[in-house]
């Protein structure tokens, strides 16, 4: 009999799994052997705060981030066609969003490995809840442009197609560039548009606010390698 994938759900925020990570996933993970994982480090310190019991020495770790060649994950699911079922997980967050391991996911379906997601945090979604923007007609746009004129130009495109759809468009960027996109948020987009910025979701120190361009202008917050969310509503 062939296993399943299971995609784990990881806390967003330090100090934040036993309020949003389900029950059923500490037992979960206790049961599992393989692993396929964005950071072996992250996963080995989580997997022993879900349960110290689990002896992390024993477990096999597949490394998938950002860096790993397609190629290079042909082998990841041999457990689960041997039988034995697999743990996915991202770093922060529900795996295979804004993650790599859709790529995994989409080799499993190919495999007829069953694909079993587990509930967790979701930044974009959460974001999405908090903001009071569109939430029946929606679209994840990941990163933006790092090059300035490049992302004004993006940005314009998404406030242009905000408007025409009524749709809300979200986006992230790495957490030490968020002053940078927020100035060109800023400087490029109407002043009525709507920006929603959800900041340390789930933290002690989690923040969603929603207002317009304008109002933003009257005081920028300091999103230095702060994780966010942005979402951009025009009307």
């Amino acid at each position: 009999m062939t296993g399943k994938l299971y995609l784990l759900p990881v806390p967003l925020a330090d100090n934040a799994l036993e309020a949003s990570i389900p029950a059923c996933v500490a037992p979960l993970a206790a049961r599992l052997r393989h692993f396929i994982v964005e950071s072996e480090k992250i996963s080995r310190r989580y997997l022993k705060r879900l349960d110290r019991s689990i002896n992390i020495d024993a477990l096999e770790f597949h490394l998938l981030n950002e860096h790993t060649a397609a190629s290079a994950t042909n082998h990841y699911l041999q457990a689960a066609l041997d039988g034995h079922d697999i743990g996915l997980m991202s770093d922060a967050g529900c795996a295979a969003i804004a993650d790599p391991g859709a790529l995994v996911v989409a080799q499993a379906h190919r495999s007829g490995i069953q694909v079993v997601p587990v509930t967790g945090p979701s930044s974009i979604l959460l974001t999405l809840m908090g903001s009071g923007f569109n939430g029946q007609c929606f679209a994840f746009q990941g990163y933006l442009p790092v090059d300035k004129n490049a992302r004004k130009h993006r940005l314009l495109e998404l406030e242009a197609e905000s408007r025409r759809r009524n749709m809300t468009q979200l986006f992230i960027e790495t957490p030490y560039r968020n002053n940078q996109l927020l100035e060109t948020l800023l400087q490029s987009c109407h002043p009525d548009t709507r920006l929603c910025i959800g900041v340390d979701l789930t933290g002690e120190s989690e923040s969603i606010v929603s207002q317009k361009i304008k109002a933003w202008k009257l005081a920028v917050p300091d999103l230095h390698k702060r994780p966010a969310v942005f979402a951009l509503f025009a009307v």
